[in-house]
């Protein structure tokens, strides 16, 4: 894209920008339809289909990436939105909440803990892979690659487990949290889709059609963007764990402020830390493809931002625990701390990356 004119480039990334959004809204209701007929549980609908389809600007730019040998591009990728997309929880929290609660006070239970704890275990593992050799390989599979997939599967099917019940009072939730049961805003959409005649086969169908729009848009977000903002003198590093990363997040932002909005405060936090859980599973399809380890690929800042991005899950644990009760500019205290702590992480990764 090197040829086209910085007005262009920037018409495509808005443009991309839009789409991504537009679509993450129709994958968010045709995937929650789809779970609702096909009766999917909530650990495989939330954690499997909606993390995939969320997260398909990510996958695209993967793939992209692994089939040109960008690997270092590939592991940034990943990681820098990690961390962007646990901020997006303050976006809900600030723009999503009603009543004015804070998020983690409404959403708060041991299932979510255990989710957010999922994320610090796989990017603990990729902290690890990324110390490793790249000779370490075998059959197009890394070691590490493989455990951070095998550790997902493992920590989906526990997760399973606790949406059945946890041997704790009121099953794991907290007392005076959502009035409703977490996932009900599934149901009411696909009741709404029923109302309006739309089949299972059209819901496929849109579904189908959100997400390629959403891998082609996801290509050409980065490309684009990359070569504008890099002509505005905007580093690699910094375009991809900021504003890159914030236009992957658009789904995870469409979506979650449905959840909110309908009142499933459980199930926004829940695809937000299932989104982070899935995409260092990606890494796995990267080596697939390239035919050689990623992670070892891995740069200072990459692991600088997968820090990050334990920090601010371990923020969002500790916030759905002690449950906040106060607000300020309408977030509550873990909230502002993301925030801040995410401020203060870029201005640091920005004197690594110069």
């Amino acid at each position: 894209m090197g040829s086209l004119s910085s007005p262009v480039l920037l018409l495509l990334f808005v443009g991309s920008a839009g789409v991504i959004w537009y679509a993450g809204i129709k994958l968010s209701d045709t995937t929650d339809v789809l779970a609702e007929r096909l009766h999917l549980g909530s650990a495989l609908g939330g954690l499997i289909l909606l993390a995939i389809a969320t997260n398909l600007p990510e996958v695209a730019i993967t793939v992209s990436a692994a089939l040109a040998d960008q690997l270092d591009v590939a592991v940034g990728n990943i990681l820098g939105g990690i961390a962007v997309q646990t901020v997006v929880l303050a976006v809900l929290d600030a723009a999503g909440v009603r009543p004015r609660e804070p998020l983690t006070r409404l959403a708060a239970s041991l299932q979510l803990v255990l989710e957010g704890a999922l994320v610090v275990v796989v990017l603990a593992v990729v902290v690890m892979g990324t110390q490793l050799s790249p000779d370490l390989h075998a059959a197009r599979l890394a070691p590490a690659s493989v455990a951070i997939a095998v550790l997902w599967v493992i920590g989906l099917l526990l997760l399973d487990r606790a949406g059945r019940g946890l041997p704790w009072h009121e099953g794991g939730d907290a007392p005076n949290s959502q009035p409703e049961p977490r996932g009900h805003s599934r149901g009411k959409k696909e009741k709404a889709a029923t109302d309006k005649g739309i089949g299972t086969r059209r819901a496929a169908l849109v579904f189908g059609g959100a997400a390629l729009a959403t891998l082609v848009a996801g290509v050409v977000i980065e490309r684009s963007g990359e070569e504008f903002f890099a002509r505005q003198g905007l580093s690699g590093v910094l375009f991809g764990a900021t504003v890159l990363a914030v236009a992957t997040s658009l789904p995870e932002i469409s979506t979650g402020l449905t959840s909110t909005r309908l009142g499933d405060y459980q199930l926004a936090v829940s695809d937000i830390f299932g989104g982070n859980a899935f995409l260092p599973v990606l890494f796995l399809v990267a080596t697939l493809i390239s035919g050689k380890p990623v992670l070892p690929a891995a740069h200072d800042t990459d692991i600088y931002l997968t820090a990050l991005g334990i920090i601010l899950t371990v923020v969002y644990m500790t916030g759905l625990i002690f449950r906040p009760r106060r607000q300020y500019a309408r977030m509550g205290v873990d909230s502002i701390a993301a925030v801040a702590i995410y401020l203060v992480g870029i201005a640091g990764l920005a004197t690594i990356a110069t």
